[in-house]
């Protein structure tokens, strides 16, 4: 594992960082492949984005981008973690003007993920616990994600993944996944406009899915779409896409739509 904490070496930060007290702050996940983070613009993109919206300075791209090479030189594989906080500041909610934000650009082991979640696909469940429609911080990677820790203590035993909603019955993602259903061989994506993760992976299955002449629109979907699907998959920038093979009670196949998917992004993925 290796860290840089604002270029320098570390593993600590100071616990009134607002990241730390508030989840106030931006991050970014990404695979790693023969020391080269996979898919950088486009992480980049969501990165300053989000930096943006939430109205922290961010580092320039290319001290961003000397560091993460820094880090991942000699990596044959692993996960490259960017974060940037607002820093730290006195108590209370509204940051001080003497706050500086503090990035960290890291390292980490790759997930030991079976190798048959991709060939054969994953167990998926409903989740109980909400996910909050919230147009400010929609398609945020922010800091803060209590939903999503609370909703993965869900998970039964042999499941993989779980399926989160919003208050009026829309099924938005995953805990950790964004998701895609096949039906009557149209591909359909949850929309995103009030909640959720816009995906880097999500992205790019949008825009090469067409190349495959498969018809793809972003909608509203609700539980009984999904048990209703022909295809079902999950897709991050680790993972790259998993075939979902039953929810609940209701087994899916990896179909041809899927497998298409699956070998398009090929070239996007670190293969297991």
């Amino acid at each position: 594992m290796k860290i840089l904490i604002n270029g320098e070496p570390g593993e600590s930060i100071s616990v009134l960082d607002r990241g730390f007290q508030y989840g106030d702050g931006v991050f970014e996940t990404l695979a790693v492949a023969n020391g080269q983070p996979l898919l950088w613009d486009r992480h980049m993109r969501r990165f300053f984005h989000g930096a943006m919206r939430l109205g922290i300075q961010a580092p320039a791209e290319g001290l961003l981008r000397r560091e993460a090479e820094q880090v991942c030189r000699g990596a044959s594989r692993g996960v490259l973690k960017i974060m940037l906080t607002r820093g730290v500041s006195g108590r209370g909610y509204a940051p001080g003007p003497e706050a500086a934000p503090t990035r960290t650009v890291g390292l980490l082991p790759w997930p030991d993920y079976p190798a048959t979640y991709r060939t054969d696909g994953v167990n998926v469940q409903f989740c109980h616990t909400l996910i909050t429609r919230h147009n400010i911080l929609a398609g945020l990677k922010h800091l803060n994600r209590l939903e999503q820790i609370l909703a993965r203590m869900e998970l039964k035993d042999g499941c993989a993944e779980g399926l989160m909603q919003d208050e009026t019955g829309h099924v938005i993602e995953g805990t950790m996944t964004n998701l895609f259903v096949v039906s009557r061989g149209t591909l359909l994506t949850p929309d995103l406009k009030s909640s959720g993760v816009t995906g880097v992976m999500r992205g790019l299955v949008l825009e090469r899915a067409p190349a495959l002449s498969i018809d793809c629109r972003v909608t509203g979907i609700k539980r009984e779409n999904i048990l209703d699907a022909d295809e079902v998959f999950l897709t991050n920038s680790l993972i790259g896409v998993w075939p979902v093979r039953r929810i609940d009670s209701r087994e899916y196949p990896a179909g041809t739509v899927t497998r298409q998917i699956q070998e398009v992004m090929r070239d996007a993925t670190v293969a297991d």
